[in-house]
This record gives structure tokens, C-alpha cells and sequence, in this order.
């Protein structure tokens, strides 16, 4: 059996910068206080949580006076600095620069629709910590839609400036940017501004191909990850015998027993030491069939 790990998988440039910055921070033997989850993939935080970093929300800010708080990639609204601030909290900001520049970006969105009468709608994920951060840069007066349903909160009569949360899939972002054009009254007065994270999204081809490619997939990814579940559907669409596994301890025999090749990837929150653990899994599992490529 064949097992090869994909080489275009893991931690993404914003997530590796992030990792790294907690790193470098919990180094001294300082505790550190995570606000939410650093990375959407469970045994990686436990593995920082080793290190001495503890994850935190935002009801536990007022007990965490001069103690240090890290803004982790997803990025953060204003009124969490300013509270921070306010607190005596000492900030790490690990936002990612990709998620920076698109915070910027919807600021100067609603600039500009504000005295046209218009909107700014963002496709993302309600309650995704990005999204938060996104809303938040215009006090929450932000349109958030998640599917074609959604189009039913926007006024089409009045302008539009669209976005997107960076990890959202690339064809639906165009889909739903022209039947927002097809339902304008004026289609000119529609903005498609396409903030997918490239990082991510030309991951989605490589992904699909990569796929097709084994009789068996194992997608790595943890059960938060908003990433993961768009790129875990591209694999299945490619390949019905996609298996969706938090870490090792979830694989079933019974997938492998006729499986001559295995394909492992992962979400740009799946370290590649928890994809390389899985692939040993199987390893000792089947050691009679085992080929590991990783």
C-alpha cells in the first residue's frame, strides 16, 4: 500500500507566522493567553498549550491586567485593542497580513458606500473569528451571507461593494457576485472584489487532482476549521472515499483493507508533523502493505 503525503498541505503563511510569533513569546517560560483558539486544529493547540499557552475569550480579559494576550491570525475588531488598551493588557498581534489588508479594505468599502446609500457584504462564515474581526472594522454594519440564500438580506436597488472572507471558496465568491449583478438594478453599481486568500484557493486545483489519484484520501483537519471544510469537500467531489479525521485516533480499519494507494492532506491549520502521524498510523496498522512516500 502506497501512502504519500500531500507536499502542497499544512500551515499556511499567516498560520507558520503565527505559530512561530507564539513560539518565540512563550520561550522566556512566560505564560501566555491566547484570545480563542490559535490555529482551528485541536491537538496543535494542545501542543502549544504544553509550551505554557493558555486560551482565553473575551469575557476573561478583565482578569488578565498586564499579562500578555495574543491576537492570533484570524485577526481581531478595533474594540478589542481599545479594551486591551484600556486593561493594561500587553498585546501580541499575530494578525495575518493578508486578513490586515482585507480589514483595511472593508473600511474603505464602507467609506465609499456610506454616502452613496449603499452596502457592504462580505461572504463568510457568521460567527467565524475573521468574519468578527471583518464586521467589526465598520461597528457590524456589514451585510454577512453564507449561500445564495442569504442574497434576500441585500437591498439590490442600492450599490454594492462585495468581499470575501479569505478562506472562502473561490467559485462561490464568482457565483454568487453575478447573480448579485443579475439582480441589481444596476449591475454597474456592484462590486465584486475578490479577497480570497490565494494561498488557499490555489490549493483547491492541486487539491482536487492530488484526489483523484488514490483509492483512498485521508483529510486531516480539525473539527473548527472553516478552511477544512471547503477544502475536504473539494476532495470529496474528486474522491468519494474521502475519510475527514481530526488526528490518528479516528481511522478505521476497514478503509484501508482494499486500498492499494492513500493520499493524506490537509487545511492551512493542519501541521505537517499531525499528517506525517497519521500516515505512521496506518504504517503500523498494515505493515504488511505499507509503502509510506511522506
Amino acid at each position: 500500500m502506497k501512502i504519500e503525503i500531500d507536499e502542497h498541505s499544512g500551515f499556511c503563511f499567516g498560520v507558520v507566522r503565527a505559530i512561530t510569533r507564539a513560539e518565540e513569546a512563550l520561550a522566556g517560560g512566560e505564560r501566555v493567553y491566547s484570545l480563542g483558539d490559535i490555529v482551528h486544529n485541536r491537538v496543535e493547540v494542545q501542543r502549544l498549550e504544553q509550551l505554557g499557552l493558555r486560551t482565553v475569550t473575551h469575557d476573561d480579559m478583565e482578569r488578565l491586567d498586564g499579562r500578555r494576550l495574543f491576537i492570533r491570525a484570524h485577526g481581531e475588531p478595533p474594540s478589542t485593542y481599545r479594551r486591551a488598551e484600556r486593561l493594561g493588557i500587553e498585546v501580541i498581534d499575530a494578525t495575518c497580513p493578508v486578513v490586515a489588508r482585507l480589514q483595511e479594505k472593508v473600511k474603505l468599502a464602507y467609506e465609499r458606500m456610506t454616502p452613496l446609500g449603499g452596502q457592504v457584504v462580505i461572504l463568510g462564515k457568521r460567527g467565524h473569528a475573521e468574519v468578527v474581526g471583518l464586521t467589526g472594522q465598520v461597528d457590524d454594519r456589514a451585510i454577512v451571507i453564507e449561500r445564495e440564500e442569504d442574497l434576500a438580506s441585500i437591498d439590490f436597488g442600492r450599490p454594492i461593494h462585495f468581499l470575501s472572507q479569505t478562506t472562502q471558496s473561490v467559485a462561490l465568491f464568482e457565483q454568487l457576485g453575478a447573480e448579485m449583478r443579475r439582480r441589481a438594478a444596476d449591475p454597474k453599481a456592484v462590486t465584486v472584489d475578490d479577497t480570497v486568500c490565494r494561498q488557499v484557493a490555489n490549493r483547491e486545483g492541486r487539491l482536487e487532482a492530488f484526489a483523484r489519484r488514490f483509492d483512498v484520501v485521508l483529510f486531516v483537519c480539525g473539527r473548527k476549521s472553516s478552511n477544512g471544510k471547503v477544502l475536504s469537500e473539494v476532495c470529496r467531489r474528486a474522491n468519494p472515499a474521502t475519510h475527514v479525521v481530526e488526528e490518528a485516533a479516528e481511522l478505521h480499519d476497514e478503509w484501508f483493507r482494499s486500498a492499494e494507494t492513500v493520499g493524506i492532506c490537509g487545511a492551512t491549520s493542519t501541521p505537517k508533523w499531525l499528517m506525517q502521524q497519521v500516515a505512521d498510523a496506518i504504517t503500523r496498522r498494515f505493515p504488511e502493505k505499507a509503502d509510506n512516500e511522506s
